[in-house]
């Protein structure tokens, strides 16, 4: 007799080893999203944020908050962002030292089949993050990523008033301004063809 039948285990196969075109029978599962803590130091960077957002948190932190120490944070396309966001933010407030830590963290990504007769396709990633402290403190001068304050002279502080005038002069200001031309012109669009048949006239005469 030949040995006994056992059931099959379920093959796992990775996104790589199953064909571009062969993807559209699998369905990406959908995992619970983890409740993330973050800290009141932390200002997480994402793709479409905006710079100045997290300037004017930066602000907060250190003017009202009277933090010491933040913390800029990022993953994968938002890399760029959160470089260019912690240039702006030691350009704003003086005497500000920085460490950045790069690092990776593991993605992994589920697909079912729709059809019978496939196995599970599992798709692992690395996707790159980045950390950069800034502090008001001294960080460690020995550290690789370590980056000592810049020139005070660079240095345009933030004034708080002067960024609350600026967003409400950025919100309202134009409209104002294009309706009340327009309303203006309206009425008065008659006079100015009569004062230029008038002109016209001048001229003939002479």
């Amino acid at each position: 007799l030949g040995s006994p039948l056992l059931p099959r285990s379920p093959l796992r196969h990775s996104a790589s080893e199953v064909c571009t075109g062969a993807m559209d029978k699998y369905r990406k599962v959908m995992k619970p999203r983890e409740a993330l803590v973050k800290d009141d130091e932390e200002i997480r960077v994402t793709a479409a944020g905006s710079v100045s957002a997290y300037v004017s948190r930066a602000a907060k932190l250190f003017n009202e908050m009277d933090k010491k120490t933040l913390t800029v944070t990022a993953t994968g396309n938002a890399l760029t962002k959160a470089v260019t966001a912690a240039e702006v933010i030691k350009r704003r407030f003086k005497g500000l030292h920085q460490v950045t830590k790069l690092d990776s963290q593991e993605i992994v990504d589920e697909y079912e089949p729709l059809e019978e007769g496939l196995d599970k396709v599992t798709d692992v990633r690395n996707v790159p993050c980045m950390v950069i402290t800034l502090s008001k403190d001294d960080l460690d001068k020995f550290d690789k990523g370590y980056q000592g304050p810049i020139d005070e002279a660079l240095v345009t502080e933030v004034d708080p008033e002067e960024m609350a005038k600026s967003r409400g002069r950025g919100r309202g200001g134009g409209r104002g301004k294009g309706r009340g031309k327009g309303v203006g012109k309206s009425p008065s669009g008659k006079g100015g063809k009569g004062k230029s048949t008038a002109e016209k006239g001048k001229g003939k005469g002479k």
